[in-house]
């Protein structure tokens, strides 16, 4: 099993070599682990009070922030190394102020586990959600080395729990404690002879409630929003900006609308606006005037998704006709009713909005212009579901509290 373990690796490896003459990501990859162990070692000479957290990418990041930001704030005496596996992850968070080091984490080989842990000696090891490597998590087990992974979630259809899944098996003795998201992970492991276990919750809660707090105030925006239910649909597809549109080229209910794409390059811009035939405005050329006039707001930008949520009287969250949809919980915590399309059900949150009624799901256009018309109309639905959302939110904040609680050095 090692040797189909390290050869799984080398041939991953090369097959991200080969793409990386032809693919901007994979060269990046390639790029970033260029010297990566000669790098590291120069920049942090001479610390002996190192920390390590692993983020396989953005979204793993987004999920550990709080944990991160919160461990530094209590334990000031230590600095934190992040490394990332993927360059959506480091390309984006290299400059993030929160930690002291940002690197690439080396190609999980033997050599390079034991050079990357004599490098930094981390007195502390936590891993975000995923991400298990065989070399660096037997290399942290054989130093005792305390080592954690919080925000997880365990499935009985992993390798961890198929009969031939012994060297995955010896993978997780490396965990000093696993911080999960659900009481299935707990029976699974506990039914696999692990005990270390608790019920943490999911740190993206904490996260979002922060990223609320820290909301900027869009002055255009609140303009915008002046007098009329306002519905926002955010990090949208092509299918849902057809759904989309088509409601509001077709609807006599008085919203406004908030459309802010996944994707925002000028081409996929026009596309949108060019299928719109109300009034529309820009949101980086916006006057005072055209906003005024406008029944629609088209954000040709990014980094402002989750505070113009605070706009919004009803949610749109896309991604739910492709491979999955985006977060639900950054409009959850402002109160907002969240609508999605079908592919939800890898979306443990998602599941959870939907059986307490702060979030509906639709699969064709009627169905979605029937939940818009009755959020329209019935103010005490979309109260009620909306309450429904912040206060899931709300009662399942803490896990960082509970992780910094539990660790010991």
């Amino acid at each position: 099993m090692i040797l189909f373990y390290n050869l799984s690796i080398f041939f991953y490896s090369l097959l991200v070599r080969f793409a990386s003459l032809f693919n901007p990501k994979a060269k990046q990859w390639v790029q970033g682990r260029k010297g990566i162990l000669k790098k590291i070692a120069k920049e942090v000479e001479g610390e002996t009070n190192l920390v390590w957290f692993h983020s396989a990418s953005l979204g793993e990041f987004e999920q550990g922030r709080p944990v991160i930001e919160a461990f530094r704030a209590k334990y000031p005496e230590y600095k934190i190394v992040l490394t990332f596996f993927s360059p959506s992850g480091y390309e984006i968070r290299k400059n993030y102020e929160g930690v002291d080091y940002i690197f690439y984490l080396p190609v999980d080989s033997k050599r390079n586990a034991k050079a990357f842990i004599r490098i930094i000696d981390p007195k502390m090891v936590f891993f975000i959600k995923y991400e298990f490597w065989y070399h660096y998590l037997n290399q942290l087990r054989k130093q005792e080395i305390p080592t954690y992974i919080f925000s997880t979630i365990f499935r009985k259809n992993q390798m961890f729990f198929k009969p031939y899944g012994g060297l995955y098996r010896k993978i997780l003795k490396a965990f000093t404690h696993f911080f999960v998201q659900n009481e299935e992970s707990i029976k699974l492991l506990k039914g696999i002879g692990f005990e270390n276990v608790s019920l943490a919750g999911d740190t993206r809660f904490d996260r979002v409630y922060t990223i609320a707090k820290q909301a900027k105030v869009l002055d255009q925006v609140e303009d915008f929003a002046q007098n009329r239910p306002v519905m926002i649909a955010g990090s949208t597809w092509p299918k849902d900006e057809e759904n989309i549109i088509s409601y509001i080229n077709n609807t006599d209910k008085d919203y406004k609308f908030i459309i802010a794409a996944h994707e925002v390059d000028e081409n996929h811009i026009k596309s949108i606006v060019n299928a719109i035939e109300k009034p529309y405005v820009r949101f980086t050329s916006a006057t005072k005037a055209e906003i005024d006039a406008a029944e629609v707001l088209v954000v040709d930008c990014i980094g402002i998704l989750s505070s113009l949520y605070r706009y919004a009287d009803v949610s749109y969250i896309g991604g739910g006709f492709g491979r999955g949809i985006h977060n639900t919980l950054e409009a959850a915590c402002y109160g907002l009713p969240v609508i999605f399309g079908p592919n939800y059900h890898k979306f443990k949150e998602a599941k959870d909005l939907l059986a307490l009624g702060g979030a509906f799901t639709y699969e064709n256009s009627l169905e979605l212009n029937s939940l818009l018309d009755s959020y329209h109309d019935n103010l005490d639905l979309r109260k009620k579901s909306g309450d429904s959302s912040k206060n899931y939110v709300d009662e399942m904040r803490g896990a960082t509290n509970k992780i910094l609680n539990t660790i010991k050095f």
